[in-house]
């Protein structure tokens, strides 16, 4: 799976929340490893697991599983001729014991849990090794009946030190005027007496250490000094015979090496199970229908990082439609909508429940491609629109008809003409190469391309506009706008420049006539059927269609002339005369960059061009493109041998 998309995705937080819901070392690096696979059948078994451990930490006792504190050191050093510690047993015996309990709790929860309890059942309880070093291990000590040799070297110890003790207390007692402290103290190992120093001559014994300040001699009195020698002795046969002990034990394990390795590596898938069970507990996560034929139908979904501050997601595509293209206001939940469709999809490939509706249905893909973000890169100076063609080229040479591609904010960073263009023949391409695609857009030439193409749907993140507040909604079937009109109206803007904006709008000439995208007439066959969501203003509009044809049949119509802002109910759009009435009463308007023969009959007034622009004002500069402005001002001057000026093709609608 894509490296970037994941990144781009934050599939790495998932992995991060996974792991800190682990118990061992090993379930939290199962939870680092996990990656997305790509195999239907396996990502079911993966699915159902986690299901099953979810039921058991939902309505069971907790789940005993092992710590494996301390194992990870002993499986490293197992069979490498290390001698193991009382310590290092005392973690093994711990383990034994409480795979001993997963065992038992796993085998009552055979019908409940079949998958996860099966795991259990290949694991071993290793009942002689436990034994073994319950005899000889104690408190972290080799005990007394580890062998008969220590028992009886430990035996020998206790009597010397009862008779080096006896001997102290006489000497102690005979000297205790010249003592500088009433106790007995040691000096490496060995029993010493606290002289003054100006009595060091009234003891008999090895001077072994003084004092800081010269006050204080410490003394082994002669009459000890055979003792503690024999007792050094003695101890140093005691550590030969524990390590003896110790060197047994450690071959015993040994031989265990297989039974230690296996239990250890089933306790850390169980645990990596039941973490995935426990994160999504946290999230009110559910497993999900697979197929795959690209289907996505999932209802109340949650971004996994947005939890309950996010307003359910309702998603659909895959079912006569293989390419969604949503549009709406910014900051309206688009990409939002379109990272949580990514990220389920990879929690989903990895086995994890995720936060949706009972009965959701997901598809599995061999790959995501994603390009969210302007994925700039500041080390080398790319800008947003390099980038973006980069992130394009890499999905052209993957995508196929198992691909899922999310894109956001397609035709930006470049001019609106060409990046339109540009995106409409991606869209294209991924279409005819089978892949699931969803794009979020401003553009509305794009969404007249979803509209009227087989195989694209539009979609709209609902918005309010009394409130002015998005509603983080999707509504699949119907296409949104940006509601820059609305925004700025309810903010307090002149309607005068409102009207003058829409007039610029729809007839976007200038340089940008040849160079922006005009959709193929292919794609331009227009629906007749009633528009369901219109602007504030294009619903007034429909409103002054209704009155201006009540007055036409009273005071006959009134000729458009050039520069007229018209509006075209049937398309519902405005656009602006740049041709006036013909014989037949057909008359020319420029709508979105395109020049359209419609008849009178179609249209009404929206604005007189007498409101739109001063006396003075040259209508070239709406009606002509730059370049040929520029033409007509040079033929103006002098003859030019091969010049001409071309005007794009005119469509009769």
């Amino acid at each position: 799976m894509n490296e970037t998309t994941m990144q781009r995705l934050e599939y790495d937080r998932i992995k991060t929340r996974v792991s800190e819901c682990a118990f061992s070392y090993l379930g939290k690096r199962h939870a680092a490893s996990m990656q997305p696979i790509t195999d239907i059948r396996t990502i079911k078994i993966r699915l159902d697991e986690a299901t099953e451990a979810l039921q058991l930490i939902r309505h069971g006792a907790s789940v005993p599983i092992p710590s494996l504190e301390g194992m990870e050191h002993i499986l490293h050093l197992l069979g490498t001729g290390y001698l193991f510690s009382e310590h290092d047993f005392s973690h093994i015996a711990q383990f034994i014991r409480s795979c001993t309990q997963l065992i038992t709790y796993m085998g009552s929860k055979s019908n409940a849990a079949p998958s996860v309890s099966a795991y259990a059942s290949s694991m071993y309880g290793m009942e002689p090794l436990l034994s073994e070093i319950e005899r000889c291990i104690y408190s972290g000590k080799v005990t007394d009946s580890a062998s008969k040799e220590l028992a009886k070297i430990r035996k020998k110890i206790a009597v010397t030190e009862e008779r080096i003790k006896r001997k102290l207390d006489s000497l102690t007692s005979r000297h205790r005027s010249i003592l500088q402290e009433n106790m007995v103290s040691q000096r490496g190992g060995r029993y010493v007496l606290p002289i003054k120093k100006e009595f060091r001559k009234q003891v008999k014994g090895n001077v072994l250490d003084e004092s800081g300040s010269g006050q204080t001699v410490y003394i082994e009195p002669a009459e000890i000094v055979s003792l503690q020698f024999d007792q050094s002795a003695n101890m140093a046969e005691e550590s030969k015979e524990e390590m003896k002990v110790l060197g047994d034990l450690t071959t015993l394990a040994e031989s265990y090496n297989r039974e230690l390795n296996i239990n250890t590596e089933t306790v850390g898938i169980l645990d990596f199970l039941l973490a995935k069970a426990k994160y999504a507990l946290t999230m009110d996560a559910v497993p999900v229908e697979l197929n795959l034929d690209g289907i996505i139908d999932i209802r109340g979904a949650r971004h996994p990082f947005m939890g309950n501050s996010m307003v359910p997601l309702d998603f659909s595509i895959g079912e006569g439609y293989s390419s969604l293209i949503i549009t709406g206001p910014n900051t309206g939940g688009k990409t939002m909508a379109l990272k949580s469709v990514g990220l389920l999809t990879l929690m989903v490939q990895s086995g994890l429940l995720v936060p949706v509706s009972e009965g959701s249905r997901m598809a599995v893909f061999e790959e995501i491609e994603v390009d969210i973000g302007d994925g700039q890169s500041i080390e080398h100076a790319l800008s947003t629109f390099s980038a973006h063609i980069r992130n394009m080229i890499g999905i052209l040479e993957t995508a196929g008809n198992s691909t899922l591609i999310l894109i956001d904010e397609m035709a930006s960073g470049t001019d609106p003409g060409e990046g339109v263009g540009l995106s409409i023949a991606l869209l294209e391409e991924f279409h005819r190469r089978r892949a699931t695609v969803v794009a979020t857009t401003h553009f509305s030439e794009i969404k007249h391309f979803a509209e009227n193409t087989p195989g694209f749907q539009n979609a709209r993140m609902e918005f309010d506009t009394e409130t002015l507040q998005p509603l983080y909604r999707l509504r699949i079937g119907e296409a949104g706008e940006s509601y820059a009109y609305a925004i700025a109206l309810k903010l307090g803007m002149w309607n005068r420049i409102i009207d003058r904006s829409q007039a610029i709008s729809a007839g976007r000439t200038s340089q940008n006539t040849q160079e922006s995208f005009v959709i193929p007439p292919a794609y331009d066959d227009v629906k007749q059927n009633t528009i369901s969501e219109l602007s504030p203003k294009r619903a007034s509009l429909k409103h002054t269609a209704t009155k201006q044809v009540k007055q036409e049949h009273t005071a006959g119509p009134k000729p458009f002339a050039l520069g007229d802002s018209v509006y075209a109910a049937y398309l519902n759009r405005t656009g602006i005369v740049y041709k006036t009435e013909d014989e037949r009463g057909n008359v020319g308007v420029l709508i979105q960059g395109q020049k359209l023969t419609i008849n009178k009959k179609r249209l009404i007034l929206h604005i007189a061009a007498t409101e739109l622009y001063p006396d003075d004002y040259d209508l070239d500069i709406v009606l002509e493109t730059k370049e040929n402005r520029k033409k007509r001002k040079l033929l103006g001057r002098k003859h030019v041998e091969g010049l001409m000026i071309e005007s794009p093709p005119e469509d009769k609608v």
